[in-house]
């Protein structure tokens, strides 16, 4: 039986697919229409809509509906190498296993891991601690052919890609993004903070040596206890090919500020457990 947080998570990506796959200002179906396609109640239908809309991907209209919101503008930090150096977070960080379960990929996550969505993939929901404390709530995707000798124990001991790296799986490169958000009643009880309070959401889509989809992972970490350090080049060193000088723009530097040059090469402090 799915527990709590897979029904969540299920009712949250047929949400997100209807946004990915609709066009800014298109409808959602009515509440019943819903509930009754996703076999959920109402207030299980609400609480994914609230979290969708405070992430700023849908947005309500007082007595005529809910819609997909305008696209957000996206910025690429990257180096000149085209990757980013992420050295280790500070801290010590350990895992608790909250839900662990094979289940089909279904649409949304089977296009990010190029798999069927009939086929199974390993589901997997942890909390994550630095020196004891509660940090993060991550949701995983990990298709079961790429390791299917992964176990609980694997996700609970020891950082994931190590473990996959003792199944045999390279991993090589990851596409991360992250944006601000807040939290709902049950990240909230979670993560040891009041509701709505600032959180950062992250995604990653992981592939191995050979560019094949190892892991989806969308996680959720506390706005008060998490940042991210980045370290850029700004000199005339700094300079890369790949974009040109009228369209470049970082962020927290004033538009112009830059403008004679490319992008620029960045480090940054975080985690990527």
């Amino acid at each position: 039986m799915p527990g709590p947080i897979l029904k969540r998570e299920r009712v949250r990506d047929y949400l997100l697919e209807l946004i990915e796959t609709h066009p800014p200002g298109a409808p959602l179906p009515a509440e019943r229409v819903l509930c009754q396609r996703l076999e959920v109640s109402r207030p299980t239908l609400r609480s994914a809509v609230d979290e969708l809309v405070n992430n700023g991907m849908l947005v309500r209209q007082h007595g005529r509906g809910t819609f997909v919101a305008p696209a957000k503008i996206e910025q690429e930090l990257v180096s000149d190498e085209r990757a980013m150096v992420l050295p280790q977070a500070a801290g010590t960080w350990t895992s608790r296993v909250l839900e662990f379960a094979t289940i089909a990929a279904g649409a949304r996550v089977g296009r990010r891991l190029r798999v069927s969505p009939a086929a199974e993939i390993f589901y997997v929901a942890r909390q994550r601690f630095v020196d004891g404390a509660p940090m993060a709530i991550e949701y995983l995707h990990v298709p079961v052919a790429v390791a299917p000798r992964l176990s609980l124990d694997d996700l609970e001991s020891g950082c994931l890609y190590d473990r996959l790296h003792e199944h045999g799986v390279r991993v090589h490169d990851a596409i991360q993004s992250v944006e601000p958000t807040v939290t709902n009643d049950a990240e909230s009880e979670l993560l040891g903070v009041p509701v709505l309070s600032p959180a950062l959401l992250f995604e990653r889509l992981t592939n191995d040596d050979t560019g094949r989809p190892i892991e989806y992972v969308h996680s959720l970490y506390r706005g008060d206890r998490y940042r991210i350090v980045s370290r850029l080049a700004l000199g005339p060193t700094a300079t890369t090919s790949g974009t040109t000088a009228a369209h470049a723009h970082h962020p927290g530097i004033p538009p112009g500020d830059l403008t004679a040059r490319g992008p620029v090469r960045s480090a940054t402090v975080g985690d990527i457990q």
